[in-house]
């Protein structure tokens, strides 16, 4: 009997981080004790004056009615005096694309550039969305392996031994989800040289820009490596610099010819973003970075606390991150031990574990293409932060 359903969309992967924080929403729905590190989103609200500005723009009749595809004019001109900002990119309008946050972005990207077998390079661990996305553009997924030893940072010398002819694009992320990995800006401008020497595109995802610590530095590749040309397309958006995950507002800048069909795409699927969130968007941009600074240096916070406790865990090896909201610790050496009355043989049937004894929801590294680790978002409160890892210390210690 044949499939009720399309080949493409019975061959498409669900949402690993998404399914491990519902479930972890559904036991706390409950009454479950359930603490939740799967979820990529800030634990704070989002600042008043942008949900003061959406309120007002509800009233407003102009945004009871259709407007343009690619976003309206006061956003997307805000999107040009932001990224000059803060990465020091000129760019026109005309190149900007508002879309359904950042995932969207990512997804119409790949669906503008790609052909039917062209293969995209993707540093792994990666965020579960890349390869999906491929797929459904027709491209064909290529993982890049790259080492724990290494910070998990991607080298030309990963690249190159990857490149084939069919080659077209390379997903290039810094700071990284799931790692945290940040790469150095030499680094960076080395990848943009290799990739324009080669006639590769890259898309390179901004979202966690402004979350870096310490001594770490992030840096846009197509300012640091202006031999990429127009070869490149940015994706970003303000979900979690401004806190503003659900309110699903992305962008994605190219250069003008891919920009035409991929507005010409949106204009056949979606058309234009909700305009209430446009205009909350245009808020959040005009102003201060004053928010994400806050939520910074919580994050920072946080980050060091849950690195060294993981790290004290037998078992357990974690390098602190240096960026995004993420650790992303080794867990090999839990697996095969008896821990609750229970052995598990990977980090995925471990982190089912987790969820079932001691409460605890966790993305097991199989998500993100590198088997044995356990992903922990730290964008969560600090007591919670500090219990759950502590019933799993427990755990540990117990046997």
């Amino acid at each position: 009997m044949s499939s009720r359903v399309s080949d493409l969309l019975g061959g498409l992967a669900p949402s690993a981080t998404l399914a491990v924080d519902a479930k972890a929403k559904a036991l706390k729905a409950a009454g479950e004790p359930v603490i939740g590190y799967g979820a990529g989103e800030p634990d704070f609200p989002t600042p008043v004056h942008i949900v003061e500005a959406a309120a007002q723009a509800c009233y407003d009749p102009k945004n009871h009615k259709y407007t343009p595809t690619a976003g309206i004019p006061e956003l997307r001109d805000a999107i040009v005096s932001k990224t000059k900002r803060d990465s020091g990119l000129d760019i026109t309008a005309g190149q900007v694309l508002v879309t359904n946050g950042g995932k969207h972005a990512v997804a119409t990207t790949f669906m503008t550039l790609l052909n039917p077998g062209d293969e995209v390079l993707i540093p792994a661990p990666y965020w579960t969305t890349y390869p999906e996305s491929v797929y459904l553009a027709g491209g064909i997924p290529v993982p890049v392996m790259t080492s724990e030893a290494k910070g998990f940072r991607v080298s030309v010398d990963d690249l190159e031994r990857a490149r084939t002819p069919r080659t077209k694009l390379l997903v290039f992320v810094s700071p990284c989800n799931p790692t945290g990995a940040v790469v150095r800006p030499d680094d960076v401008a080395a990848i943009g040289r290799w990739a324009a020497e080669h006639d590769i595109w890259v898309m390179t995802d901004e979202i966690y820009e402004h979350l870096v610590y310490g001594d770490a530095v992030n840096v846009s590749m197509p300012v640091v490596a202006p031999e990429l040309g127009d070869r490149w397309v940015v994706v970003n958006g303000v979900a979690k610099t401004y806190a503003m995950t659900g309110w699903r507002i992305g962008w994605m800048i190219g250069p003008s010819d891919v920009m035409n069909a991929a507005v010409n795409y949106q204009s056949q699927t979606t058309s234009n973003i909700s305009n209430i969130s446009q205009r909350a968007a245009v808020a959040a941009l005009v102003g201060d970075l004053s928010a994400v600074q806050e939520m910074r240096s919580a994050f920072d916070r946080r980050r060091q606390t849950m690195t060294a406790m993981l790290n004290a865990i037998d078992g357990v090896t974690c390098a602190e991150p240096e960026g995004a909201f993420y650790c992303y610790p080794n867990v090999t050496g839990l697996l095969g031990r008896e821990l609750g009355g229970r052995v598990a043989a990977s980090s995925s049937q471990l982190a089912a574990s987790l969820l079932e004894t001691i409460k605890i929801a966790v993305v097991p590294g199989e998500a993100f293409g590198t088997p044995g680790y356990f992903r922990f978002s730290y964008a969560l409160g600090d007591a919670d932060l500090i219990e759950g890892l502590e019933r799993f210390s427990a755990l540990v210690a117990a046997g």
